[in-house]
């Protein structure tokens, strides 16, 4: 007995060490969090929004996701220098990290294995890296930079580059890894897996996860406003090739020279964003697992991320400017297929992770079935452990909340001066004024909820009509 309850105290003072050392990691609902917040923002409070995010985020040290929150929130806010902050700190710590340590996050290592994915630090997606360096080019913009916003969406384009030599490693680290512990990886075989959200023909239709026509198309925008033919073509070819079959994105590319030959005529040539919804969550869902251990099963409880149905506002199909007739707004890209995309690519290490744990628990969990069967008074062993299994079996449900589900694309002609921007909605009309000069502009909208905010110092949302 002694040697059992030694186990026993032992088996504590470690769930009670996991619980020290992951705090709010292992426990945190990212998920709840974010919806407050993103409640507060589609009411239109986005001072709300922030004050609920900074409650929520309280240590000294704040993380990549906290200051990727912030600085789409002080977007909302028009709030351009202090959005360029945060996203620079986060950009900051995005870029402290090397390639290798990019490749083994995704493999995992150390108490990912043993306790949860949530005690990886969070080096934020694929997509969410290149969404930011994307959004930094936006906030230049509006600021009235273009030569800065150039550097920015330069970066963006060898930060893809980069990636594709990550993901290229990554796949190669996950299956010899899986080769050696003898792990499974394919998500299919878990019984129970809502297998269709991440695997259908519109996610599996994608070229990659990080890859975007808005990003390519912003930068034959700013390229041609900027003169460089040369770089502006292969921005707008790239983004056909990313959303085939668009007209708009294919006129971007036929009509360049003879848009750069054009003379002045004192119109400006405004490119129109219009963004829609939220990107979707992610949710820890628990699944049963069969481990064998000593040729008996024993049944484990794991848990995986579960995309949850993105917070949708409807995309909308056209814009007036003034009382013109209304453009059509294409579809250009869509955040919610590529995190899709990103959690079908990532399920591969998910799986080999949560399997390695499964193993390590059902072991766990047999020898002190084991003593349990032994001894009567050693049935509190057997339950402790499997409780502390149930307790740290909890999946990463961590990502970029505050991006916009879908971005849609007009381009038009307008006189230089004041405009009033109306999307036009199945729920009814949102309209803003904006103020447009020079060659080229870039108006970026985003419906929310029942708020449109516009992404120009000049803009100033208006009331809407029904």
């Amino acid at each position: 007995m002694p040697s059992l309850w030694w186990l026993l105290r032992a088996l504590v003072a470690a769930f009670a060490l996991t619980l020290g050392l992951t705090g709010c990691a292992a426990f945190r609902n990212y998920d709840r969090e974010l919806h407050t917040t993103l409640d507060f923002a589609r009411a239109g409070n986005v001072d709300g929004a922030i004050k609920n995010l900074e409650s929520n985020n309280r240590v000294p040290d704040r993380d990549l996701l906290y200051y990727l929150e912030l600085g789409m929130l002080e977007r909302l806010a028009n709030q351009y220098q202090e959005s360029q902050k945060a996203w620079m700190a986060a950009n900051t710590q995005i870029q402290v990290h090397d390639p290798v340590s990019q490749v083994r996050s995704l493999v995992g290592t150390g108490s990912s294995y043993l306790i949860n994915d949530k005690m990886r630090t969070y080096e934020g997606y694929d997509y969410e890296r290149v969404m930011l360096t994307t959004y930094i080019a936006l906030n230049h913009l509006a600021l009235g930079d273009l030569e800065k916003a150039r550097v920015a969406i330069k970066q963006t384009h060898e930060l893809e580059a980069v990636i594709a030599e990550q993901r290229a490693a990554q796949i190669a680290e996950v299956e010899e890894e899986a080769k050696k512990r003898g792990a499974r990886t394919s998500f299919k075989e878990l019984n129970g897996y809502p297998v269709q959200t991440i695997d259908n023909p519109e996610v599996n239709a994608l070229k990659n996860s990080y890859q975007s026509a808005l990003s390519h198309y912003l930068a034959g925008f700013i390229y041609e406003s900027l003169g460089e033919p040369s770089l502006a073509a292969p921005g707008y070819r790239l983004a056909n090739e990313l959303q085939p079959g668009v007209p708009l994105l294919e006129e971007a590319l036929g009509g360049l020279e003879a848009r750069l030959r054009a003379p002045k005529d004192g119109m400006v040539d405004v490119l129109f964003l219009v963004g829609s919804g939220t990107a979707p969550a992610l949710r820890s869902q628990q699944f049963n697992m069969f481990v064998p251990v000593n040729n008996r099963m024993v049944l484990v409880p794991v848990s995986f991320p579960v995309m949850a149905p993105s917070g949708y506002t409807q995309r909308p199909p056209e814009i007036k400017v003034d009382q013109a007739d209304s453009l059509p707004l294409a579809p250009l890209t869509s955040i919610d297929l590529m995190a899709r995309r990103r959690l079908k690519d990532d399920m591969p290490a998910i799986m080999l992770r949560t399997t390695v744990r499964a193993a390590a628990s059902a072991a766990m969990q047999y020898q002190a079935q084991r003593a349990s069967d032994r001894n009567n008074s050693a049935g509190l062993l057997a339950a402790i452990v499997t409780i502390g299994s149930a307790l740290v079996a909890s999946a990463d449900d961590r990502t970029w909340r505050t991006l916009p589900s879908d971005i849609s694309i007009a381009r038009a002609r307008v006189p230089a001066g004041v405009h009033t921007v109306t999307v036009l909605t199945p729920q009814g009309s949102r309209s803003a004024t904006v103020e447009v000069s020079g060659r080229y502009a870039v108006i970026d909208l985003w419906l929310l909820g029942q708020q449109l905010y516009g992404h120009r110092p000049e803009t100033k949302k208006v009331g809407s009509s029904k």
